[in-house]
């Protein structure tokens, strides 16, 4: 069965949405316990959490996002780069400019120049900033699977060699920290680094959709067997993450698929449950949580830290995450039922290439392409 055939007439697959969800929790989680574990200067609970997910937090953001290419792939040039190129664009100088707003504020109070922020900003066209590198390199995947669509195995075969090859571009990123004036550039060039590292989980997730549906079909006729595959998934990642082995050439390519390929049949078995219904509404709106769980994050642990420092470090990182997602989802709904701020995660008219046309609803949200 084709994949256009598979879907519902929603659109959404259930199991999708909940693999998604799982993946922005796990996003918003190492963000949220990193930071506050670097601002407390404590190591709590949701460390070990933080790097059991590590292999395949974003190896499988990235095998979704590729599920459902074989229905765009063939548009032409025109209308693929507008739904592709520019929708990603909008939404990441438009959250970037937002980032920067309450950072460079920030960063003007504590005596950094306005010039020196400007030029970091600039930098970040360049460099990916913070969170959204994530839909900054996007659409470099689908503009290159585009291009090797005639020869998408050969594609495949490079990602895994990119895959596998220990990379390393700080030079390069230094360099062009220089060109823009910004010296504190302790990292490689993410563009370079993560397109290496992730190509070959967008390409593979374009490429085998259909076995991959196959295989959430098959855990849901096979409940125990998926259980018991699962849990021995589950020790021998956490022995490799504790052994310090997960990141080795070959060893991270096998957790990163294998982790992929658990979360799916894990989110299979869960997403037709009640009790998981939040998680599912997570990953169906995941972009709302990933442009905008920045702010809620850091405030809340600011709080946490100022107001409630006798909670322990895991506890408070597990609140914080709690509240990084959360707040997006409920700001999101107060957004569309009041109609205002829709264009922070609907692209608007303006932004759309001519000739492009879009299907677009009705009523407060008749201008507006969403964000996913």
């Amino acid at each position: 069965m084709s994949l256009a055939h598979r879907l519902p007439d929603s659109g959404r697959v259930d199991w999708v949405d909940a693999a998604k969800g799982i993946c922005i929790i796990l996003v918003v989680m190492m963000h949220t316990t990193l930071g506050l574990e670097k601002a407390s200067g404590e190591t709590g609970w949701m460390h070990a959490v933080v790097a059991f997910a590590q292999p395949f937090r974003i190896p499988d953001f990235f095998l979704i996002s590729g599920l459902f290419l074989s229905l765009t792939i063939d548009r032409p040039w025109r209308l693929y780069l507008d739904r592709k190129v520019l929708h990603f664009f909008y939404f990441y100088v438009l959250w970037m400019a937002i980032q920067f707003a309450f950072k460079g504020g920030f960063a003007v109070m504590d005596g950094e120049s306005v010039s020196s922020v400007l030029r970091s900003f600039a930098f970040a066209f360049v460099q990916p900033f913070g969170t959204l590198w994530f839909i900054y390199l996007l659409p470099v995947f689908f503009v290159v699977t585009k291009l090797f669509r005639s020869r998408p195995y050969w594609l495949l075969a490079i990602a895994v060699v990119l895959e596998i090859l220990p990379i390393n571009t700080q030079g390069i990123s230094q360099a062009l920290g220089g060109v823009f004036g910004v010296t504190e550039v302790h990292h490689g060039w993410v563009l370079i680094d993560e397109f290496c590292a992730r190509l070959v989980y967008f390409v593979a997730g374009y490429l085998f959709a259909t076995r991959l549906f196959d295989l959430a079909d098959w855990a849901r006729a096979n409940v125990m067997s998926t259980l018991v595959l699962l849990v021995c998934w589950g020790v021998v990642n956490g022995a490799l993450v504790q052994f310090g082995w997960s990141g080795l050439p070959l060893v991270s390519l096998a957790l990163g698929s294998a982790g992929a390929v658990a979360i799916i049949v894990f989110a299979a078995l869960v997403s037709r449950l009640v009790a998981f219904a939040p998680l599912v509404h997570a990953g169906a709106n995941s972009i709302v949580v990933y442009l905008a769980f920045f702010l809620p994050m850091v405030v809340s642990r600011l709080l946490f830290l100022k107001f409630a420092p006798w909670l322990d470090a895991g506890t408070m990182a597990a609140l914080c995450t709690l509240i990084g997602v959360a707040t997006p989802l409920i700001g999101y709904a107060i957004i569309k039922r009041i109609g205002l701020g829709m264009f922070l995660f609907h692209r608007p008219n303006w932004a759309i290439l001519p000739g492009t046309p879009w299907r677009r609803p009705t009523g407060p949200k008749a201008s507006l392409q969403p964000a996913e």
